[in-house]
């Protein structure tokens, strides 16, 4: 491992200077997957700074039903909250399909929304990756890519988000609380958080040199129901084929008067659906008008040889989810 300076931080003027003054600082809260990614030799900082003594570690619930998420509030303490548990339940679930106990307890707010792909490509220094080493390629086009994207993609990369936290905040509409260096605000709605590769894949996302996430705002919970479903290749610890987070309402008659749905694993951000959800607002969510709008979703979709079967998942998900929920709420 590259030999690297180590500052803690008490105070967010300090560790955004620190990070801010050098191209090779990172911040380091968890360290879930920074860590793992120093050891593999992906990321090399020159300095890490320890964010963990910042007071961002509250969840804080507002009168009017929404909620603020501290960046440092760790995966175990925000799905066992009672007021996301309640009002929330997608985030809870996503929460606890994402990792196992010990990592939640490790895992922070802010940090499981910078996760990095797990593209075997990403993380092998031997392979090209442009999302690693710009310009160099990316290997997983004509290599392994069964796991990785089916739209969104460009022909510099198809990798995957990671995140399954991300995802059902997208569905939730959720608002990111920035620190910018000169120590002003930002708020950057999820849905423009992530960026797609285009010819720049290794710009995952619209944060600048120094920011620090602040915290998660989630508006008050939609009218309906809602439920995370992930697809996983074995029960517990294990990254999404695809997943789904899902919102419905009706209007008591059996038609859909709001539908939010946001994919994880098929793209390389949290992939909120809105041809789909155009296309059934106002319907009955019927096994037709389902399977029509979740297919019209992936017109525009560039699946992979091996990765293909994942167009299919997706639509199936979306059909018996929605139907699911719409069948819970009428009872």
């Amino acid at each position: 491992m590259k030999p690297f300076a180590f500052e803690r931080a008490t105070r967010p003027e300090a560790a955004a200077s620190l990070v801010a003054d050098s191209t090779e600082a990172v911040y380091l809260a968890g360290g879930t997957n920074l860590v793992d990614l120093m050891k593999l030799g992906v990321i090399e900082p020159a300095m890490v700074v320890d964010i963990t003594g910042l007071p961002y570690d509250r969840v804080e619930h507002r009168a009017d039903g929404g909620v603020l998420i501290g960046a440092l509030v760790p995966g175990s303490e925000l799905s066992g909250d009672r007021g996301i548990r309640e009002r929330f339940p997608a985030l809870a679930q996503a929460l606890l399909a994402g990792a196992s106990g010990q990592l939640r307890n490790r895992a922070t707010t802010g940090g499981n929304l910078l996760q990095r792909t797990r593209c075997v490509y990403f993380q092998d220094v031997t392979k090209p990756c442009n999302k690693r080493s710009p310009g160099t390629g990316c290997s997983a086009i004509q290599g392994s890519h069964r796991d990785l994207a089916v739209i969104g993609t460009s022909d510099s990369c198809v990798a995957t988000n990671p995140s399954d936290m991300a995802v059902a905040l997208a569905a939730l509409d959720a608002v990111v609380h920035l620190r910018r260096v000169d120590g002003s605000p930002r708020t950057v709605p999820l849905a423009d958080f992530y960026l797609l590769p285009g010819d720049t894949p290794h710009r995952e996302t619209v944060l600048q040199p120094g920011d620090l996430i602040t915290g998660v705002e989630l508006p008050p919970p939609p009218p309906g129901a809602m439920h995370y479903r992930k697809v996983r290749d074995r029960w517990s610890y294990a990254f999404a084929v695809v997943s789904l987070a899902a919102v419905a309402a009706t209007d008591g008659g059996g038609t859909l008067r709001e539908i939010r749905l946001a994919l994880g694993g098929v793209a390389p951000k949290p992939w909120r659906a809105h041809k789909a959800e155009q296309l059934l607002t106002g319907q009955q969510p019927t096994e037709d008008t389902l399977r029509t709008a979740a297919l019209a979703e992936f017109a525009s979709a560039r699946p992979l040889p091996h990765n293909a079967f994942k167009i299919g998942l997706a639509v199936d998900l979306i059909t018996a989810t929605v139907r699911d929920l719409v069948a819970g709420e009428g009872r």
